[in-house]
């Protein structure tokens, strides 16, 4: 059964535009400050002369560093717009949100963390897994991204955007750091490089256990390992890297919200006991750059061992006392490669100047070992509704010309082909025998992009895309509903994209820059794989659009303010289920996050965050609620090589919904005989936690 999801309610109704105003409201200071200012150039998240859009843009450890985190996952709320949340258990991929899409966990975003993809293909809990759990935070040098498929060498996943994080290729010092905090959190960090080899070895050790403010202690673990040599930089060099990361948990599901208004269970308790899962990420990855003659090249090659085995009971007890639980299992290798080469000043005509030519090639196989989808009691399996084993090839060729037009303007033109092969094998399922075959499909996918310098303040641009987006492979060979055996359709391997943006980008002075865009975002279709029943649900076309304001603002030689706005409207072409509002699209965010650095043994950083209230069915009848939130970070640095850190989370309490689902379920009171059998309509929440400090104590070794 696939729920629909969203944040949820929050006490608190601030007003979300004040949250965007206060930063630019703080440069009216003294005379003396903004002398100041002036002697300051701001690094923002873009600069002007540098970006191709007024959406993209590039965050540094340092600004990095002053972010305080929950989960890992929520780096990429660095990104002006995105939301990550959790419904189920920590171990669990998070739930992004942006532009208008309730990405899931991960379907419309690509993510590539040291030239590796994040996101999984064809994944047995819903396509495009982005399980970021396995990142390191301290370890990251930079996170570069870029909103909308406009960029030639973003192929799938890409919808509304991509990121990419790279890792640090060595340490100023080694540490050892510990961190301590309430519901016997508990995290050990040990990391450090030295030479080695004519280059850098690095090496990071992380131990982590968590049981969460849950009733059902959570129990999550976490081992992580990363051991890096490298030689270079991004620009001439090698690296080689090798990861590895296991995690287990038990998970709190949502719950009916009338099960915690009744009394039957408390808000931080469970309906199944032994929801959760085990999971591991083990990869060996080679990076490469080089020049040959003009020639700028870089080439990545990568091998991914990738498991899951996921326990979850969303819809509660419809199918009897012994509870709707269900296993999901994944077993998989990716492997793959990609090379780019880049000629900075090509000749191409006459009268204009030289080109920048950009062409590469992708290429990724998931060899898929087990897809497993089993009704389980208490994970003891009881019944298998399907196992498939899929083969898939996914081949991308792309070029992208940069050409000055005149002094104050430039195109980008670019395109990419793609061919996307499967092959799924059923290997078991009483309805599931006929369920195999081959599939494929290619895309061209033409994009072109107009820049203008108006001034030497402010950019303008115009930026138009055609891509795609892939469904998963088992619902592209389906002939027959594994669940009962009833007759369907296979579906398209592959969906079109479109879309538009204009963009604004302004420097107010040295101290504040400030961009706008404006987009738009239409999809042949928004099929998404119900991995908790084994089918693949159509939903049709749909089109979204949305203004974006972000900031970056300098205060001083200490302050740096991010304050971010965005606005959407999401609607299905045709109207159903009594509506044409797409579920989870939240229509409005804010956020403003700032950070102290003023060189000495103190440094700060603060994050608000608004989600606006937004619909969870199609009519829009049923909507969420606002959620308001603000975490904090404080670090003081006593005697060199020391740090004493403490990270408030969820400072003000809020008693609110991290994730809101509408959906259908039954709880243990009520039976299986709630709504003739079908389940009752309702909300399904999962609460947002509350407010925690955690301590963190770290050491150069």
């Amino acid at each position: 059964m696939k729920l629909k999801r969203s944040p949820s309610r929050s006490p608190v109704r601030p007003l979300p535009w004040l949250l965007a105003m206060c930063a630019p409201v703080a440069l009216n200071l003294h005379a003396e400050e903004a002398e100041k200012m002036e002697k300051v150039e701001l690094q923002g998240r873009a600069v002007l002369g540098g970006a191709e859009s007024a959406s993209q843009g590039e965050v540094g450890a340092e600004r990095l560093a002053t972010k305080p985190l929950l989960r890992p996952g929520e780096l990429l709320e660095a990104m002006p717009g995105m939301i990550v949340t959790q419904h189920s258990g920590d171990g669990k991929a998070n739930q992004y949100f942006l532009r208008g899409f309730n990405l899931d966990h991960g379907s419309d975003f690509a993510t590539m963390l040291s030239g590796m993809p994040v996101n999984m293909a064809s994944h047995a809990h819903g396509q495009g897994y982005m399980d970021l759990n396995f990142l390191m935070p301290e370890l990251v040098d930079s996170l570069r991204y870029r909103k909308g498929a406009f960029a030639a060498e973003d192929g799938d996943f890409a919808t509304t955007g991509a990121s990419r994080i790279a890792y640090v290729r060595e340490l100023a010092r080694p540490f050892a750091e510990l961190s301590l905090g309430p519901h016997n959190y508990r995290r050990a960090l040990l990391a450090g490089s030295q030479p080695l080899g004519g280059g850098q070895a690095l090496a990071a050790l992380e131990a982590s256990r968590n049981d969460g403010p849950w009733e059902q202690p959570e129990g999550l673990q976490r081992r992580n390992a990363v051991l890096r040599w490298s030689w270079g930089d991004e620009r001439e060099g090698l690296s080689v890297s090798l990861m590895g990361y296991t995690a287990r948990w038990r998970a709190s599901e949502h719950v009916p919200l009338r099960a915690v208004e009744s009394g039957e269970i408390g808000r931080y308790g469970t309906l199944s006991p032994n929801d959760g899962g085990i999971t591991h990420r083990h990869s060996l990855s080679l990076d490469w750059a080089g020049r040959s003659g003009p020639w700028q090249q870089q080439a990545t090659a990568y091998l991914i061992d990738y498991g899951l085995q996921l326990y979850a009971a969303p819809s509660g007890f419809i199918s009897g006392p012994d509870g709707d639980q269900h296993e999901q299992l994944d077993r998989r290798q990716v492997r793959g490669f990609a090379w780019q080469a880049q000629h900075p000043r090509l000749a191409l005509w006459q009268d204009l100047t030289p080109a920048q030519l950009s062409w590469g090639l992708q290429w990724r196989q998931d060899r898929i070992a087990m897809l497993g989808l089993y009704d389980t009691v208490d994970r003891e399996r009881r019944h298998t509704v399907r196992e498939d084993s899929v083969r898939q090839d996914a081949l991308g060729a792309f070029a992208e010309l940069q050409q000055a037009l005149r002094p104050d303007w430039r195109a980008v033109l670019g395109a990419r082909w793609d061919r996307v092969q499967a092959k799924v094998q059923a290997l078991d399922g009483e309805y599931n025998a006929g369920n195999g075959g081959r599939a494929g499909a290619s895309r061209l996918s033409p994009r072109l992009g107009l820049v203008h310098r108006w001034n030497a303040e402010t950019e303008l641009y115009a930026h138009w895309g055609r891509g795609f987006r892939s469904n998963d492979a088992r619902g592209a060979t389906s002939r027959f509903n594994p669940q009962d055996g009833s007759a369907q359709d296979p579906l398209p391997l592959l969906a079109g994209t479109r879309s538009q943006e204009l963009g604004l980008r302004h420097r107010f002075g040295p101290g504040w820059q400030a961009s706008w865009s404006l987009w738009q975002a239409e999809l042949d279709s928004e099929l998404v794989f119900v991995g908790d029943e084994g089918v693949t649900e159509p939903r049709g076309a749909s089109r979204r659009m949305g203004l974006e304001w972000s900031n970056d603002i300098r205060m001083g030689r200490d302050w740096l303010v991010d304050a971010d706005v965005a606005w959407s409207r999401a609607r299905f072409v045709q109207a159903g289920n009594g509506g044409r509002q797409v579920p989870n699209a939240i229509p409005l965010s804010t956020s403003v996050s700032a950070s102290y650095e003023p060189g000495g043994a103190w440094s700060a950083g603060l994050r608000l965050r608004y989600i606006g209230r937004y619909a969870l069915e199609e009519s829009g009848r049923e909507r969420s609620g606002g959620a308001f939130t603000v975490n904090a970070k404080l670090a003081w640095r006593p005697a060199p090589g020391w740090e004493l850190g403490l990270d408030l989370l969820n400072a003000l309490n809020t008693q609110a919904h991290d994730i809101e689902y509408w959906g259908n379920a039954c709880t243990r009171r009520e039976g299986a005989a709630c709504g003739g059998g079908e389940g009752l309509a309702g909300r399904l929440v999962h609460p947002m936690e509350p407010r925690s400090l955690r301590l963190s104590a770290r050491v150069q070794l």
